[in-house]
């Protein structure tokens, strides 16, 4: 039984988080992506194996190396689904917004 890590417990960690960041503008190698952090490099790994089973990364192989690249399909469906939450608190905070400059204090 193949069971899929759930993408918004991966993206709950800050280090994942800053992973793709890192990867938003170019394909890196595991080493590449290590060497931007202060932990240990097997740490990143799991980092990386957990960011690619939720299929938020892909993985290329070019010769011997291994990059990984973000996969904006499975990111534009995060996006989709956190869309109308969005919506919801800007709309949220011009009424509230709206109120406070209508809000006249009394001198």
């Amino acid at each position: 039984m193949n069971l899929r890590r759930d993408v918004f417990q991966a993206i709950a960690d800050p280090t994942r988080r800053a992973i793709l960041l890192l990867l938003a503008s170019q394909s890196m190698t595991a080493g590449a992506i290590a060497a931007n952090f202060d932990t240990a490099r097997p740490t990143v790994s799991k980092h990386l194996q957990i960011l690619t089973e939720c299929e938020l990364l892909k993985q290329e192989q070019s010769g011997r190396e291994i990059y990984y690249h973000i996969n904006a399909k499975k990111m534009k469906e995060v996006a989709d689904f956190i869309e109308p939450f969005r919506e919801m608190w800007d709309d949220r905070f011009n009424k509230l917004e709206s109120i406070m400059k209508a809000y006249k204090p009394k001198k």
